[in-house]
C-alpha cells in the first residue's frame, strides 16, 4: 500500500512538472514576485490577480527548473485559488512545516491536494525546490518583488 501510494505521489509530481495546468503569464495582475534558488537553479516568477471580494482568482507562474519546483507551483496555484491573502499565506507555512517533517495531518483538508510533495522532506536538498514557488508566493502577498529559497 505504502508503495502504491509513493508511486502514485510520484506520478502527481512528474505530470504536474511536464504539464503545468498554471504555468503560464498572468497579462492582467494585482501581485508578483520572482524567487531564486542558486544552488539548484530553480527559478520562478508568480503572478496573482484578486476577485472583487479580495479572494485570489488566479495564481499563475512561469518557473525554469526540475519536476519539482514545477509542480510544487503548479499545486500551490491550484491550492490557493480562491483564498484569501491571509488564508493563502497560513496555507503556505502549513505547507513548509509538510515540507520539512514529512507530516501531512489527515485533518487538514487544505493539505489534500498538496500531499505527493511530503516526501521531499527525506531529501534536504529537495526541501527548498519544493518551497520556493511558496517563498514567491508569500513575498507577492507582502508586496515583496523577490523571494529566496530560505
Amino acid at each position: 500500500m505504502f508503495e502504491d501510494l509513493r508511486d502514485l505521489y510520484q506520478e502527481v509530481i512528474l505530470d504536474h512538472g511536464r504539464h503545468p495546468r498554471h504555468g503560464h503569464r498572468l497579462e492582467a495582475f494585482d501581485a508578483t514576485a520572482k524567487g531564486d534558488n542558486p544552488l539548484c537553479g530553480d527559478r520562478i516568477q508568480l503572478w496573482l490577480k484578486y476577485a472583487p471580494d479580495g479572494t485570489i482568482a488566479k495564481a499563475g507562474f512561469e518557473a525554469r527548473g526540475c519536476a519539482i519546483s514545477i509542480a510544487s507551483a503548479d499545486l500551490m496555484a491550484e491550492a490557493v485559488t480562491g483564498r484569501t491573502p491571509a488564508q493563502a499565506s497560513a496555507l503556505s507555512a502549513r505547507f513548509r512545516d509538510m515540507a520539512r517533517s514529512g507530516i501531512a495531518p489527515d485533518d487538514d483538508p487544505d493539505l489534500a491536494g498538496l500531499r505527493p510533495l511530503s516526501g521531499v522532506h527525506e531529501y534536504p536538498s529537495r526541501v527548498k525546490c519544493a518551497t520556493l514557488p511558496w517563498h514567491a508566493l508569500v513575498a507577492a502577498l507582502d508586496g515583496a518583488q523577490e523571494a529566496g529559497s530560505e
